[in-house]
C-alpha cells in the first residue's frame, strides 16, 4: 500500500491507475491522480490544529497569506459530512486517539480521492465510531470510490467487503469473493495452516498472591483502583475506551505521576516514582502505543531488547559486554519465535506482531515479576495474535504475574482466568471467566454511578 500511494519506491512490476500506466509514484502525485491513504500510524501533526492538518500542503490562501477562516470553515463541512463532531480549531494533540483517527480519514477524503486506502482504521474507534466509519464507508462505495480496507479484525469484514485479497510473508497468496468464502478458509489461507483453537488457554492452580494495588488514584481517570494477581493466573481489564485502563497502567508503571496508593509486590511494598522503579522492582509494562512508547523504531532489534538492559549488561566501568547482550538477544528471539532476517535490522520495519514481540522480548529478559499488557494484539494478525496469547499463557505457568487491557471482549473472555471491568475511572465489576458474558461485562463498563461492591458482583453472578 505505500508502494501504490507513492511513499515507497517499486523494485519492479507495474501499477495502472484508470488504466494509465504509472511510472515514479510520488505521495503527491498519487493524491493528484485521486489515491489517498489512511495509515495505521497516526500521521498529525499534533501541535496544529484539525482544519490544519486536514490542509496541511493543501493550505487556502489569499494573497499568499494563509486562510484559517476558509479552512475552519471547509474542515467544518468536511467532518459534519462525516457526522464527527469535532470543533475544527482544537489543537489535535489535545484529542484523543480515536478522535485523532476520525480526522485523519477526514483529512484524506477531503482530497476527494477516487482511490482509498484504509490500514487498520478503526483500531483506535469505539463501537459507535466504527458503526459511522461503515455508513462512511457504504456511502464512498456508492459514489464510485474504490477503497482498499487492510484489518487484521475479521469480524468486520462481513459488513463492508466485497472481495477479499489475502496476503502473507509479503506474497500474494489469492483472492476470491467474499460471499463465496467462509471465514474459516480465509484465516486458513492468512497463517497457512488451520487454527484450530483461536483463544487457547491453560489451566494452572492457582498460587500466592504476588501483586496488589490499593486505592491508587492518579489524574481524572484512575480512581481508587484495587486489584490483586496470583501466580498462575491472568487477569483481564475490560471496559469502554475512556474508562481509564491505559491510565492505571501508567500509573502502576510510574510513567504517569499517582497522587495516592499503594503497590506491593510479594507481600512487600514498593515505591513507584518513574519507570525505572518499576522495572528494577519486576513490574513491566507493554504500552498500548508500541511505536511511540514501547519501541526506538530507529534503533536495531538488539538494541531495543538490551536498551532497558544495560544494568545488566555493563560492566562496573560501565561499558556492555557484547558477548552478554547477543546472547540475551539470540534468547529472546528464539524464545518468542521473532520472525527477522538478523537482530541488527531497525525495529520499525518489523511488522506489528513482531514488534510487539520485541517490546516483551526486552521486559522477560529481566525475569519479571508482573507482566502488564497494554491491547498487546491490535493491529496484528490471526496468528500472531494466539503467539501472543500463548505467551501469556508461558508467563502464567511460570508463576508470572500476567494483567492485560483489551477491548476485544472475545479476546478478554478466552484468555483471562478473571475479568475486572472499569467504567469512569474506576473498576466497577469482577467477574470469573466462566461467569462472564458480554452483556454481564456491558452492565458492568456502563455503570457510571456506583462504585463495585464484591459481594453485590457476587450475587449477581449466582
Amino acid at each position: 500500500m505505500k508502494i501504490l500511494s507513492g511513499v515507497y519506491t517499486k523494485d519492479d512490476g507495474e501499477i495502472k491507475i484508470f488504466n494509465q500506466v504509472i511510472e515514479d509514484l510520488t505521495p503527491k502525485k498519487a493524491q493528484e491522480l485521486g489515491v489517498a491513504i489512511i495509515h495505521q500510524e497516526l500521521n498529525m501533526c499534533a501541535h496544529l490544529s484539525v482544519a490544519e492538518n486536514i490542509f496541511l500542503a493543501r493550505e487556502k490562501t489569499h494573497s499568499g497569506i494563509l486562510s484559517n477562516k476558509e479552512m475552519n470553515r471547509e474542515a467544518k463541512k468536511i467532518l459534519a459530512r462525516l457526522n464527527i463532531d469535532i470543533d475544527p480549531t482544537t489543537i489535535v494533540g489535545d484529542l484523543a486517539v480515536s478522535k485523532q483517527q476520525m480526522v485523519e480519514i477526514a483529512k484524506a477524503l477531503s482530497t476527494n480521492a477516487k482511490i482509498l486506502i484504509m490500514d487498520e482504521p478503526t483500531s483506535a474507534l469505539t463501537s459507535n465510531e466504527i458503526d459511522d466509519l461503515f455508513i462512511i464507508i457504504r456511502k464512498l462505495k456508492a459514489e464510485g470510490c474504490g477503497i482498499i480496507y487492510i484489518s487484521h479484525r475479521l469480524e468486520e469484514l462481513q459488513n463492508i467487503i466485497d472481495r477479499v485479497l489475502i496476503m502473507r510473508d509479503g506474497k500474494y497468496i489469492t483472492s476470491m469473493n467474499f460471499e463465496d468464502t467462509t471465514m474459516s478458509e480465509i484465516i486458513s489461507n492468512m497463517v497457512g495452516r488451520e487454527i484450530k483453537e483461536k483463544f487457547p488457554r491453560v489451566t494452572c492452580e492457582r498460587g500466592k498472591k504476588i501483586f496488589e494495588v490499593k486505592n491508587l488514584n492518579a489524574g481524572k481517570m484512575v480512581r481508587d483502583i484495587n486489584l490483586d494477581l496470583y501466580e498462575g493466573e491472568i487477569v483481564g481489564i475490560a471496559g469502554l475506551m475512556g474508562a481509564g485502563r491505559t491510565e492505571t497502567t501508567r500509573a502502576i508503571f510510574g510513567a504517569d505521576p499517582k497522587e495516592s496508593g499503594q503497590i506491593i509486590l510479594d507481600g512487600k511494598e514498593v515505591t513507584i516514582n518513574k519507570p525505572m522503579d518499576a522495572i528494577r522492582a519486576g513490574i513491566v509494562l507493554a504500552p498500548e502505543d508500541r511505536k511511540k512508547d514501547g519501541l526506538c523504531v530507529k534503533l536495531s532489534v538488539q538494541d531495543n531488547i538490551a536498551l532497558p538492559n544495560l544494568d545488566l549488561l555493563c560492566n562496573k566501568i560501565g561499558v556492555v559486554d557484547r558477548k552478554k547482550e547477543k546472547i540475551m538477544t539470540n534468547k529472546a528471539v528464539t524464545s518468542l519465535s521473532i520472525k527477522l532476517v538478523n537482530a541488527d535490522m531497525d525495529a520499525g520495519t518489523l511488522s506489528g506482531g513482531n514488534q510487539q514481540k520485541v517490546v516483551v522480548a526486552k521486559w522477560l529478559a529481566r525475569n519479571s515479576r508482573v507482566v502488564i499488557f497494554d491491547e498487546p494484539t491490535r493491529g496484528i494478525d490471526v496468528a500472531a495474535k494466539v503467539e501472543i496469547y500463548n505467551l501469556m499463557n508461558e508467563l502464567k505457568k511460570q508463576g508470572i504475574g500476567v494483567l492485560f487491557v483489551s477491548s476485544e471482549m472475545p479476546e478478554i473472555m478466552g484468555i483471562s482466568d478473571r475479568v475486572l471491568i472499569m467504567c469512569d475511572g474506576k473498576i466497577t465489576g469482577e467477574l470469573a471467566t466462566e461467569e462472564a458474558t458480554q452483556d454481564l461485562i456491558l452492565q458492568y463498563a456502563t455503570k457510571f454511578d456506583s462504585k463495585f461492591e464484591p459481594q453485590k458482583a457476587e450475587a449477581i453472578a449466582i
